[in-house]
């Protein structure tokens, strides 16, 4: 994860995009990002979804945008001092509570 948040700052530094990246932007960004990456699935049936993975052209436009969302998601935490990692894990904790295994 460090390695992630150094290449993502290191890209934005040369690139003088700090002016560009507040928090409104950042997470239009993921939005964005997150909306290409449904476009991607959008109009397939279950199954289509499924072998769209077997196309190395479409799998590639679903990593790139999966890497567009990510990138995002790592400026803003890094940019904000948000520990993606704890948060996770907190969240699991809340989510375990308000969603218990379920009973077979």
């Amino acid at each position: 994860m460090d390695a992630l948040h150094a290449a993502v700052r290191s890209f934005c530094a040369v690139r003088d995009w700090d002016r560009y990246h507040t928090p409104q932007a950042l997470a239009i960004g993921i939005t964005t990002e997150a909306a290409e990456l449904l476009q991607e699935f959008r109009f397939l049936d279950p199954d289509e979804q499924v072998e769209l993975f077997d196309d190395p052209d479409r799998r590639e436009a679903v990593e790139d945008e999966c890497a567009d969302v990510l990138f995002f998601l790592l400026r803003l935490a890094d940019r904000h001092d948000i520990d993606l990692e704890a948060a996770l894990l907190r969240k699991f904790e809340k989510n375990a509570e308000r969603y218990p295994p379920t009973e077979d």
